[in-house]
């Protein structure tokens, strides 16, 4: 039986879910080692070992996201790269302390140019537990997340070109 009109209680036809959002950026740096292209991979601090990821992290205020790319690779691995080109958007939704988050992560492929992996700044050594230099034909498997995934095959297929 239908509520009377009076006691009917109140239920909004339509709300709108607030989501905050986050702009990332990561690189995925390559270089030949022994005749064989591999990339920079971190296992980020907390992670089990084994947890490969690609240096990545939030677009400062007034920072392109290229410029974010590179600073974390630098500031994640201890090498400097040479942009060579975008390779894509990852987004996502996670959520930390309750709060849903939509987060887009632009990745750029780099060419690696110099310093040692792990030669990481004291002031974010805290970030990452450990660095190498992964295959690049195998971390499309090796990688720990996704979207982290795809970008180094598309790095691999631009590279094979």
């Amino acid at each position: 039986m239908p509520w009377p009109t009076a006691a009917r209680p109140h239920v909004p036809l339509c709300y709108k879910v607030v989501v905050r959002r986050e702009f990332s950026a990561g690189g995925v740096v390559v270089r030949n080692l022994r005749g064989r292209p591999a990339l920079a991979a971190i296992r980020p601090a907390g992670k089990p070992e084994g947890t490969w990821a690609l240096p990545k992290g939030l677009i400062g205020p007034g920072e392109r996201a290229e410029v974010t790319a590179l600073r974390e690779v630098r500031e994640e691995t201890g090498v400097e790269a040479t942009p060579v080109e975008k390779l894509g958007d990852v987004r996502y939704v996670y959520t930390w302390d309750g709060e849903r988050v939509f987060k887009v992560v632009s990745f750029f492929l780099f060419r690696y140019r110099a310093g040692r992996l792990g030669d990481i700044p004291p002031e974010h050594g805290h970030e990452v537990a450990e660095t190498r230099w992964l295959p690049l034909e195998e971390a499309p498997e090796l990688l720990a997340y996704k979207g982290e995934r795809e970008m180094a095959a598309k790095a691999l297929e631009r590279l094979s070109r």
